[in-house]
Order: structure tokens, then sequence, then C-alpha cells
């Protein structure tokens, strides 16, 4: 029985198995050849005379093919193995851009120093967007450069690849930058190689016309496989170039560097395509967010507003959020705070309707309830998924009240003015677009100095926090924001906006946010004059004499003979067409606010008389003798107003 040996000492020398004498010995990669280190090209061998000598195949028989160095063979594996790790991380880096100059700068960084020593980016100007036809002249700008900085140049000032020197063989060449702008002629060589689309070596023909077109004249460019000019092509057209470089210390380009190049800029052309429409696209979406958004707030009598707005994102600056501010007869003024589910065109869209039907009615003077009944019906003719909440809220400055519907949106929060902060206790009703509900109407003091915070639940609510958390928080900030301007001051509208925004952390924007702040002055009841007059031929004298009194008891007898003349014609008017006391009120603010109601839903138009017409005249002395006029249709008739400019 044979025995086999188990120790090392017993085994068989390795030249006794002939199955393993026949095989060649692997040659070990040399230190530091990492995958993606470099992009391999042949790099010289510095002493390969002392290095050891691989093992080479002895001389094939006559007749038989030479096969290839096993040696060389296991280079060019390697070497191809690292220029596809190489593609994969470049093209990652270039596909994580989102704006242009992310993608241009992921090429840049990719290419240099691993796979050239510098890098020009060039790019139509302007760039196309989609099927956009371009523009004549076909002309590129140099949008961005990249260099590999030497040990000499690192006490240089400015950013790296602020200015790009092309690296060039002859060394008493100098170095020198490269244009800025290049104009393409039809029909040139640097037009043809664009055409091609293909890389290029920039020894070749076509190259050695066109890289110095493209570069300016008198540009000295590296001479053999030291330049590749690479088109960058996007989804339909030629949108640029890129010329990758290497100078005179490392290998030229090889053949499978031309592939390389053709990745680079086929996928740096398709990002530069995606981020153009991108571009676009965020650009209208901005436009229409902010023309669905009030360019200003009105100035209503006896209260002063303030509004902000946050997208949710950069990436993200769509959404239903809005909020709005309408003048209503009588000196009050209606605020309005909503938020359309999503965050997409539609829901901007969406948005827009909605605001325009909140505007057109409250023009109806309708009470807050029924605006939202309305709103919620316009909702489901737009769709069974339009779903949207929104709080109205309804301010008159005379009797110092405020009246509140909601519709399924979080409450308002009144800061008074010593400091306390409460959230209002409003009928939460169902989202607009549910349909088939009821809402309700709350009537509330607004004293005066008393704050309103209306907002949507961007603000209060997050992935951090429920929405009752975020309220509590917001009621807290505000009670903090009002005890540090004492309790009789109220604190300056802007800046407490801006500090309830402060309130906000870093995890806690995953919606766009709406605010508006109404603060409460109201009009005080020494500055109102109100009064009924019968609808009878004596009614315009008897205004005439009320306004001629209260006037001079606030002490504007200088505009006495301008308003009792304009109080006649407003006067006489609605007496004409009413069936119903007419109601006459003065408002002293810093204006003079004349109001004229009656009880006939016809609105009167201005129109020029003829000299033989013995009326019309009216309204055209109100237009030139009354700062601001106008007339308002209530669900009870109407009201025709004018202010006048105190001295």
């Amino acid at each position: 029985m044979t025995e086999h040996p188990t120790s090392h000492e017993g085994r068989q020398p390795l030249a006794a198995r002939p199955q393993e004498r026949a095989r060649p010995r692997q040659q070990e990669a040399p230190p530091g050849a990492a995958a993606g280190a470099t992009i391999p090209g042949p790099s010289p061998v510095p002493n390969a005379a002392k290095g050891p000598v691989p093992n080479v195949v002895p001389n094939p028989a006559p007749g038989a093919e030479a096969a290839p160095p096993v040696a060389d063979t296991q280079t060019l594996s390697r070497r191809e193995g690292d220029r596809l790790r190489f593609v994969g991380a470049a093209t990652r880096r270039i596909a994580r851009g989102i704006d242009l100059d992310e993608i241009v700068l992921g090429l840049c960084r990719a290419s240099v120093p691993t796979f050239s020593d510098a890098i020009l980016v060039y790019l139509r100007d302007p760039l196309p967007v989609g099927d956009e036809r371009p523009v004549n002249p076909f002309v590129l700008r140099l949008r961005r450069t990249d260099r590999l900085r030497l040990a000499d140049e690192e006490g240089e000032s400015g950013p790296e690849g602020e200015r790009l020197r092309l690296p060039v063989t002859d060394p008493q060449a100098g170095l020198l930058p490269a244009a800025d702008l290049c104009e393409i002629r039809a029909g040139g060589a640097l037009a043809e190689v664009l055409r091609g689309v293909r890389p290029v070596f920039g020894d070749s023909a076509a190259a050695r016309v066109a890289l110095p077109e493209l570069l300016g004249a008198g540009r000295t460019v590296p001479t053999g496989h030291r330049a590749i000019l690479a088109p960058l092509r996007g989804r339909r057209r030629v949108i640029g170039a890129a010329v990758f470089l290497r100078g005179t210390d490392r290998p030229p380009f090889e053949a499978n560097d031309l592939l390389v190049a053709a990745q680079l800029a086929t996928h740096t052309a398709l990002g530069i395509d995606k981020a153009v429409l991108y571009g676009r696209e965020a650009y209208i979406a901005d436009e229409l967010q902010r023309t669905m958004l009030p360019d200003s707030l009105p100035q209503p009598t006896g209260v002063r507003l303030a509004s902000r707005y946050l997208p949710a994102a950069e990436t993200a600056r769509v959404g239903g959020d809005w909020y709005d501010a309408i003048p209503l007869p009588g000196s009050r003024v209606a605020l309005v705070v909503g938020d359309v589910m999503g965050h997409s065109m539609t829901s901007a869209a969406i948005m827009g309707q909605l605001r325009t039907t909140a505007q057109t009615l409250a023009g109806l003077d309708l009470p807050p309830q029924e605006v939202l009944h309305h709103l919620d019906e316009q909702a489901q003719r737009l769709g069974s998924d339009r779903m949207a909440t929104c709080l109205y809220a309804v301010y008159d400055p005379v009797a110092h009240r405020i009246t509140i519907a909601n519709a399924g949106h979080p409450p308002p929060v009144l800061l008074h003015l010593g400091g306390r902060a409460e959230v209002l206790r409003v009928p939460p009703g169902a989202p607009i677009g549910v349909g088939g509900v009821d809402f309700e109407a709350v009537e509330l003091d607004a004293p005066a100095g008393a704050t309103l915070l209306l907002y949507t639940d961007g603000l209060v609510e997050s992935r951090m926090r429920d929405v009752w958390t975020g309220i509590e928080i917001l009621r807290e900030r505000l009670a903090t924001t009002a005890q540090l301007t004492g309790p009789d001051h109220s604190p300056p509208l802007e800046a407490l906006c801006d500090d309830v925004l402060d309130m906000l952390g870093p995890g806690d924007r995953d919606d766009d946010i709406a605010l508006l702040a109404a603060r409460f002055d109201g009009i005080a009841p020494s500055d109102v004059a109100y009064w009924f007059l019968e609808p009878e031929d004596a009614a315009p004298g008897r205004a005439r004499r009320l306004a001629r009194r209260a006037l001079s008891r606030w002490g504007l007898d200088d505009l006495a003979d301008e308003v009792e003349l304009l109080v006649s014609e407003v006067v006489t008017n609605a007496v004409r067409y009413a069936e119903r006391p007419v109601t006459l009120r003065l408002l002293r603010t810093d204006i003079l606010r004349c109001e004229v109601g009656d009880d006939s839903p016809q609105l009167p138009r201005q129109r020029r008389a003829r000299e033989t017409d013995e009326g019309g005249r009216g309204l055209f002395l109100v237009n030139r003798l009354a700062r601001r006029w106008g007339a308002t249709r209530l669900s009870t008739g109407k009201v025709v107003w004018f202010e006048m400019a105190t001295p």
C-alpha cells in the first residue's frame, strides 16, 4: 500500500508535475495598477532591461501561426478592462449632473488628468432647445476649460480651470490660451468634422485645419496623436465640441482612445440636451408659478399685509399653494390662502383657475361659505381628482370683525397686541372637490393691533412632525417674537414673516409654503360717518349738508367744495334708480373715502354727453376730481365710491 505524504516536505516538487510544467507563469501586475486609476495608454517602463524577462512560448513549428506573447495579451486585456472601468465611472459621473454646468464639470473632472492633461469644451451659443431650429450663424463658445496643474503653478491665483494653457510639443512655442468664441464657416474643415460626428486625432488631415479654426488663429496645438477633436451631438444635432489634449510627458492617444472619447462625447451631449430641456421646463414652471401668484398686495384701508412664498425645492419649483388679498366694498378685504394637492404643472394650472374663480366670487360680495361652495363646484367641474384646501376670511375694519370659512385647511393663528397667540377655533370643513358638503362660517373679533397669520401645511407639517405639533411650534414662535417688541407694540410685519420662516429646519421643506399676514389697524368710530337717505328729490341737498358737517368736524374744510359736488352727483344718480333708502358713508384715514349704496344692481358707466344733453356729466366730474373711483355690485344692489387725497 503506497503511503501518501501529508507534509509539505513529502509532496512532489513542481518540476515533477508535467501538467503544470507546460503552463507559462502569469506575470504579476505592477503595484498601483488599481482599477480605474488611469486610462491606459502605452506607458513606458523605466529600466526595462533590469526587470525580469517574462516567460514566452517557444518559436512555433514551421508553417504554424505565430501566437502573441502571453504577457502582451494579458497587458492588453488589463488595459482594455481599465478602459471599460474608466468609461463606466466617467459616464456615471457625467450622468449625475442635472444642470448644464454640472454636466460639463463632470466631463472635465472625469477626463483630467485620467484621460488627458487638458480639455476644452465648446458649446453652441445659444443652445437649441428640443425641436427648435437653431439660429444662424453657427457659433461655438468656450464653455469650460480644465487642465492638469503643475507643481510650479500651485501658487497661481484664481480657481483651477479658469484659464487653460494648451500643452505643446515645442518648448520654445510658449503656452497660448484658446479663443473664447468661434463662428463655424459653412463648408469649412471644422464644419465637416462636426458633421462627421466621429472623434478624430489632431494630426489627421481634417483636424489639422479644423483645430486652428476652433482654437483661434495662431494657436499652437500638439502634434502627433496628442489631441482628439470630438463633436458633441445631441439627440437631433451637433451642439458643441470637446478637445482632449496630452502633453509630451505621457504616451500619445491610441486608436482605442477614440472610442473612449466618443463615449464621453455622446453621454455629455445627451446630458446637455437633458439639462437644456429641464432648464426650459423649470423656467416655464417658475414663470407659471410667478404669474399665478399676485405681483403685489393691495393696501386696503385699515389693514396692512405681508406675504411669502417658498417652493419645496429648487428641483420642484411648481406647486399648488396660493394666497390672495381682494378689496371688497365697504372698505373690507378678503384674505385667501389655498393649497392644491400635488407638485406639477397641472397643480399650478388648477391653482390658477381656483384663484381666478375666488376673485370673481369675491367681486360678487358673497359670504365666505358661499364662496367655498362655488369653489367646490368649480373643482368638481375640473375633474374628479382635483382636490384642494382653502381658507377664506373677510375683514371689516369698521366693525373690527372677521368672518372665516374653512375647507380642510390648517386653522389660522391670531397674534394679539399683548403677545398672546391663539389658534382660532374654525370648523375644519371638507376639502374643495369632495362635493356634497356644506361649509360653515364663524364671525370673530379682530381687535386693532392684532395680526392674523394664514399659511399652508408646508409650514407646519413635514416628515419630522405632524401638523398639530407644527401648529403649536408656530404659535409659540409667534408669542416669543411678540414678547421681544413689548406689550404695547406689534412686531414689524415683514420681520415677523421672516422670523416665522426661520422656524423651518433642514428637513422641514417637504412642501411649498404660502404665508399671508394681516395686521388689523381698523378704523376708529370717530373716523366714520354713516347716514340713511330716503330716495327722494331732497336727498342730494341733505347729503351735501351732512358731508360738509363731517368734513368740518375732521378739519378737512379745504375739501368741502369738491366733496360736496361729487357727493351730490353720486347721490342724485342713486336716488334716480333706488326704491329703498340710500346709504352714505364717509371714512377718514390717510385718505377720504365716500361710499354711496343703493338697491339697484345696474352699474353706472361714464359716457361723453352731447352739448344738448341735460345730464350725463356726473361721472365725468367724479372721474376728473377724484383720485380714484369705482362701482361694485353687491347681492343687495351696488356701491359707488370715490377717494380724495387729504391735505
